[in-house]
């Protein structure tokens, strides 16, 4: 995890739809397909966005959210908490509340502007040495009789 001074921005603001309209345009015209895409992009169950119906349902019947919904909540500061990004869960609470819609679309634009970026890998040689054992000469102890001739005999290990 960074530490506070370390944290950054999010790639975008929470209102640049402009910046992106097609995932604007997307969430706006099915925002749990939207919302099911985040979270499954993220790593996260793909159905864990449905638990914010409730929530949804409460907010459209009374004027107001009555609770924080858990998804976009959770998500926002799961993913804050994963790239470093500065805020906090007071924000997030009220992001969640008041701004659902403009956060998946935030966080959808997060996930994919991470996805272009490069993926740098730092490789090094490494120098092989293949060693093989030294031959092995193997030599008849016995004296060999007389009027013969003897020679060694080297043996090699594969």
């Amino acid at each position: 995890m960074a530490a506070k001074s370390d944290r950054i921005e999010w790639t975008s603001g929470l209102c640049d739809c402009f910046e992106d309209a097609s995932t604007c345009c997307y969430g706006f015209w099915c925002c749990p397909c939207l919302a099911c895409t985040v979270s499954g992009r993220f790593g996260e169950n793909y159905c864990l966005p449905l638990c914010d119906v409730a929530s949804a349902w409460t907010g459209t019947l009374y004027g107001f959210p009555l609770c924080v919904p858990p998804a976009v909540l959770s998500m926002r500061a799961s993913m804050r908490n994963r790239y470093g990004i500065k805020g906090s869960l007071c924000k997030d609470i009220a992001v969640a509340c008041f701004c659902q819609l403009c956060a998946w679309c935030q966080m959808h634009r997060e996930l994919k502007n991470r996805e272009k970026a490069p993926t740098v890998i730092n490789m090094q040689h490494q120098t092989v040495y293949n060693m093989q054992p030294p031959p092995v000469v193997v030599m008849n102890t016995n004296p060999p009789a007389p009027g013969f001739v003897t020679h060694s005999v080297v043996v090699t290990q594969q």
